[in-house]
């Protein structure tokens, strides 16, 4: 394949064969799987752990050790985090998660399943019968269809929220043959609890995390009074997350453990769109750095009635996986949250966390404001602009990405991605064992290894050592052979082209470095 031809469509892709290929490979493991597996739960393997860190440090480069350039032409001020995965149990009183966080379930009682109701679409075929299946899942009743003498497009597709209850009699649950097994929906809250301390009561109750943000405005005040920073300002955090998901589903998509990617913008109130907006594309650009093709991402406004009470406005980046294909599922979003977050903890808390701005303070006093103004324009609460991800979903984006079928060559498959993210950049082989290639190659991998990631691989043909490379998407092989010895260059065989070509051995890491730059 070569490189100018033009990208798969994701659609055309199967997450079937894309995990179990992360399974036999060793990117992505069910989590206790000796033990027959814990639905929503997932062990990232070697080459996963590895995927997952790459996309990690670049998103702490760019945020956080090399911030963007902000609308004045200067880098923007971000600090970072790391906060505890147990907090107070006050913390979440105070965001609303203990009262607000929650989904609407229904359960199947004739398979004891339980879904997301607002996550089921239900197929209406008037006067035939109506179908539920997993949002975007619609293939998963074709049999029953076909059974009724009826197809997809034979009806209008609801989600199960928009109908009426009276309805819940004459729709076939997802894992079931017949009608009116659905409950009516009630709200689940999404909390683990745990217990703090020897004795399990209701006094030492506390809960795992469900988002990292709350950390971070937790520890507003502690940055603002030991870090120098000054309006406006960022502070960063990646860590683990965790939510009792109803329907875990596709994969690592939508889990019950994951880590997030977040930062929270803190800026003064009449600031707030102009950030929000450039957060906006901030976002969008930084997901393109991934070589993530652009077709794939687009962005998606929340409707008034998506948007928390407390927003004043949301834009999810959204990405074509296979499993929603032709549409898109969320990525990351991006929320403008005002005020309500550091004025929920200091309402709480008792503690102020008002912000008091020098500098508008002075520009204000110049201008001949009133005393009232200057102290509305320097003296606030300040607003929030909250970019948020997924760094397990992006792990999710990056495979889709990579995942490329190719019938040409031996391994069927490889993974496309670009070079600086592969878990494993290069792969020394000796083309043989034996007049020395061995030590050579050893010889180069030794050197390379200290500064970038490699596999030495002397075992079977050479070209399946590649189909192994190829399968886990090292961009770049470099064989010593037996011309060597004579002209002191290897063969370097691209990943995406399949093509050869020659390189000095004092070069492959002037070469590898150029490669990998970008």
């Amino acid at each position: 394949m070569s490189e100018t031809q033009a990208p798969l469509d994701p659609a055309s892709k199967s997450m079937d064969e894309l995990v179990a290929l992360c399974k036999r490979r060793g990117f992505v493991y069910p989590a206790s799987e000796i033990y027959g597996g814990l639905n929503g739960f997932w062990d990232y393997g070697p080459l996963g752990t590895a995927l997952k860190n790459n996309i990690r440090d670049h998103w702490w480069k760019h945020m956080v050790e090399c911030p963007p350039i902000g609308p004045d032409g200067n880098p923007v001020s971000i600090v970072g985090l790391d906060s505890s995965i147990i907090q107070n149990p006050k913390t979440w009183e105070a965001s609303g998660h203990v009262g607000g966080f929650s989904d609407p379930m229904v359960d199947c009682t004739e398979t004891k399943k339980r879904y997301r109701a607002d996550q089921v679409e239900v197929l209406i075929v008037e006067g035939k019968g109506k179908w539920a299946f997993m949002e975007n899942q619609p293939d998963t009743i074709a049999k029953k269809l076909k059974k009724a003498g009826v197809a997809l497009d034979d009806g209008e597709r609801k989600l199960l929220t928009d109908l009426d209850l009276s309805e819940y009699a004459t729709i076939v649950a997802p894992d079931t043959d017949k009608p009116g097994t659905l409950t009516e929906p009630r709200e689940f809250n999404l909390m683990f609890d745990t217990t703090v301390g020897a004795i399990k009561s209701e006094d030492n109750k506390a809960y795992l995390r469900p988002e990292t943000a709350q950390g971070i405005f937790l520890n507003y005040k502690n940055v603002v009074d030991t870090m120098r920073v000054k309006m406006p300002f960022g502070i960063a955090q990646i860590g683990k997350s965790f939510r009792n998901e109803v329907t875990p589903r596709n994969f690592i998509f939508r889990s019950r453990e994951f880590e997030q990617m977040e930062m929270e913008w803190f800026c003064a109130p009449d600031e707030a769109l102009q950030w929000y907006d450039f957060w906006k594309h901030e976002r969008m650009r930084w997901w393109k750095t991934l070589g993530i093709e652009e077709s794939n991402l687009i962005f998606r406004d929340h409707d008034d009635d998506e948007l928390a009470h407390y927003s004043n406005a949301c834009v999810d980046v959204e990405y074509k996986y296979p499993f929603t294909a032709p549409g898109y599922g969320e990525l990351e979003g991006v929320a403008h949250r005002g005020c309500f977050d550091l004025t929920q903890h200091q309402t709480h808390s008792k503690t102020k966390m008002e912000y008091f701005d020098q500098p508008r303070q002075l520009a204000a006093k110049e201008e001949g404001k009133s005393k009232e103004e200057i102290n509305e324009v320097s003296k606030y609460i300040p607003n929030v602009i909250e970019p948020a991800s997924g760094l397990t979903r992006a792990v999710l984006v990056l495979l889709c990405e990579a995942f490329t079928p190719d019938e040409s060559r031996a391994s069927k498959v490889y993974m496309k991605f670009k070079p600086k993210f592969a878990p494993v950049k290069a792969g020394i082989f000796p083309l043989v064992n034996k007049d020395g290639m061995p030590e050579k190659a050893l010889s180069l991998y030794m050197e390379l290894r200290e500064k970038f990631t490699c596999e030495y691989d002397a075992k079977q043909s050479i070209g399946k050592r590649y189909a192994r490379m190829d399968e886990i998407g090292t961009p770049f092989c470099f064989t010593v052979d037996g011309d060597t010895a004579t002209d002191d260059s290897v063969t370097v065989r691209h990943r995406d082209t399949q093509e050869q070509e020659r390189v000095n051995i004092s070069q492959v890491e002037s070469f590898l470095a150029e490669k990998l730059a970008d």
